[in-house]
């Protein structure tokens, strides 16, 4: 940046073309990843939508409590979770395919999907659910799953 010393004595900056097209170079990445998530997200949800399941159910998140996490908060602002939620639900409501959100605090995660019982003590590092109960071992996402499965069909 040249320089450039103003009549009250202060120095400003003055880009030069350089920068400025590198600052649209950058500019026109950023937008292409973008568009690409976005595309991508449309291809998920018509792939949902298209193997016609009776109901769809969605966890309701608290990403504003997600984003205070500084690991987390820039993966999770890219992934527009808002977005893709709203996507499926205007889908389904297109195809008739009923469209269920899961309550906040429902234990999706920490409940047995086999006999029902709570673990409290699972911690987000744990990827695997042992049920102390039964002594069934399943990948956490998975018993997540059967439970919103179990829970959806319950509601519908």
């Amino acid at each position: 940046m040249n320089k450039i010393k103003t009549e009250g004595g202060e120095v400003r900056y003055k880009k030069t073309k350089s920068i400025i097209k590198l600052e649209n170079q950058l500019k026109k990445l950023n937008q292409r990843l973008t568009n690409i998530r976005h595309n991508y997200s449309h291809q998920i949800t018509t792939e949902i939508i298209k193997r016609k399941p009776s109901f769809i159910v969605v966890e309701d998140l608290n990403v504003s409590g997600m984003m205070k996490n500084k690991h987390l908060s820039k993966a999770i602002q890219q992934q527009k979770f808002h977005e893709f939620k709203r996507q499926l639900e205007y889908k389904s409501e297109w195809n008739n395919i009923k469209f269920i959100v899961a309550d906040r605090y429902f234990q999706s995660s920490k409940t047995c999907s086999q006999c029902g019982s709570y673990n409290k003590d699972l911690k987000l590092g744990n990827r695997k659910y042992i049920c102390e109960c039964c002594g069934s071992v399943l990948d956490r996402d998975y018993n997540a799953s059967l439970n919103l499965k179990n829970y959806g069909q319950e509601v519908a």
